[in-house]
């Protein structure tokens, strides 16, 4: 009932501001072929002459041209006929004859040139069977091809023919959707969608980029489709999802995500953590759109995909540690340590890197809650060091993300938290100045200690390895060879060890 009611008022929210957006400023007025002036396009139109095709730049460069966010590198080429010979073609005619890559299996080919990369495709008319995404391939027109795309904003076309070199070929009305802000299909959403279910993730996912609207009909579609989302792989979903987490605003696709119905499809556990309870009038705030802040004040901070990613998983641990205490209140006790141990298990179905991209991830939301502790209480030097030995060469990401995590609306509040915070950080660095233990490696190893007691791999070399580590810490002991070395003959001593002799 609740993500009825959401989606209900974002599609009313929707409904309005399509009337109040404000049309792009002179978007009208661009002189398309002012796109084609670079020397790569007449090669292509000479290429399209020379075998008899008509051809077209299409996709993602207009758009992007069109929207002023760039010369985009990618150029997408459509010949009505074949894109593999007008690939060889078009390598004939650029200095240095560049190889052409062939994909013969779907009919496309690719070259780079320069800092172009290029690809050609024949354009084509294209079936779909229920249970996958990979289209059955036909020969068509122009119009076929431009029908096959996702929205109309990608179906604009500039002619690289001679007689109508830089023309806009605009079926679908792409313009008046590229000045109004608005994601439409070009054909019926519903079939757009069920045929190939990834379209929905890049809606949401250009939504997202450009801060753009899914006009109502699609939204529906999205919401009616969403299970489709089942056909497509884990790999496919997440190139898609982390683009959207490297927008400017991520909370902007996470929230499409959630309410039409396609997160639960792929991160149910970023869904358990929505929603607020209530046990004797007191109440925990709701963690899902806390995340969600939590990621966009990292993301106005950081371009840092993993960071993002530490941000979006550090409460992940939440609702399986909540507990209701009558002294206290909601609690979540431990719910970083459990949420560290969560995030293996979910960078493995999500089929995210198994490397040290997840052990950073992992690493950042175990300690996301130490700074909190040393901000509220009197900050001592041993938990200082301690904090510092933790986090190494990441204590600044893990302090920008527990500033990220203020989301109090209450400005005296949000004052004295990030005063607390600079006090943490002063105390970082003079820690950090004084005693090295950001990269420290304690003077004693386990070879030394093997050496100087004459003993193999034993559990003593932990034991003293580890003491001597929370002494320096701790601050008994400074981080130097000589106390060291003399703290490990004592605590040999302790453990029943005896010096080897030398002779």
């Amino acid at each position: 009932m609740e993500l009825w009611f959401e989606r209900t008022f974002y599609l009313s929210f929707v409904f309005t501001t399509f009337a109040a957006r404000k049309i792009r400023d002179g978007m009208s007025a661009i002189n398309h072929r002012e796109f084609l002036t670079y020397p790569v396009f007449t090669t292509l139109s000479q290429a399209a002459e020379e075998i008899g095709v008509k051809a077209y730049v299409v996709g993602g460069f207009v758009r992007d041209c069109l929207l002023d966010r760039g010369t985009p590198v990618d150029i997408d080429v459509v010949a009505v006929g074949s894109g593999i010979e007008m690939a060889n073609a078009t390598a004939r005619l650029l200095e240095g004859t560049p190889e052409v890559r062939v994909f013969k299996n779907f009919g496309t080919a690719m070259l780079k040139h320069g800092e172009w990369e290029i690809e050609f495709v024949g354009a084509r008319k294209e079936s779909y069977r229920r249970d996958s995404r990979k289209p059955i391939v036909e020969e068509g027109t122009l119009e076929d091809d431009q029908n096959r795309r996702d929205f109309t904003i990608n179906a604009l076309a500039l002619s690289l023919n001679a007689d109508s070199f830089g023309d806009l070929l605009d079926s679908f009305d792409g313009i008046s959707d590229l000045e109004n802000g608005i994601l439409r299909t070009p054909r019926d959403p519903d079939i757009t969608y069920s045929d190939d279910p990834l379209r929905m993730m890049r809606a949401v996912r250009f939504a997202t980029q450009l801060n753009f609207d899914i006009e109502p009909a699609s939204l529906n579609a999205i919401a009616k489709n969403a299970k489709r989302l089942s056909i497509i792989s884990r790999e496919r979903i997440m190139v898609e999802f982390n683009k959207i987490m490297l927008a400017p605003k991520p909370s902007v696709g996470l929230k499409l995500l959630y309410v039409n119905g396609l997160l639960k499809e792929f991160f149910p556990e970023l869904i358990e953590l929505q929603g607020v309870d209530e046990i004797e009038g007191q109440t925990h705030k709701d963690n899902f759109y806390h995340t969600l802040q939590v990621v966009d004040n990292t993301a106005v901070r950081t371009e840092d995909l993993w960071l993002r990613w530490a941000a979006l998983l550090h409460d992940i641990g939440k609702p399986q540690t909540k507990r209701f205490d009558e002294k206290v209140g909601w609690t979540f006790h431990g719910h970083e340590f459990l949420g560290a141990k969560m995030i293996p298990r979910i960078f493995r179905r999500l089929k995210l890197p198994l490397n040290e991209k997840m052990k950073y991830v992992q690493k950042l939301v175990k300690l996301s809650s130490r700074p909190v502790v040393l901000s509220q209480d009197e900050v001592t030097d041993s938990a200082v060091r301690r904090l510092l030995f933790d986090a190494g060469e990441d204590i600044e990401d893990l302090m920008l993300l527990c500033e990220a995590d203020i989301t109090t609306k209450n400005p005296r509040r949000m004052k004295r938290y990030l005063n607390n915070y600079k006090i943490v950080r002063r105390k970082l660095v003079e820690i950090e100045e004084k005693d090295r233990i950001k990269n420290m490696q304690p003077p004693v190893d386990g070879k030394l200690i093997m050496d100087t007691f004459g003993i193999g791999p034993s559990r003593e070399i932990g034991i003293i390895k580890d003491r001597i580590k929370d002494a320096i810490l701790d601050g008994e002991i400074p981080n130097e060879y000589e106390p060291a070395y003399r703290m490990m003959l004592e605590l040999g001593s302790e453990l029943g060890l005896s010096v080897r002799s030398k002779n």
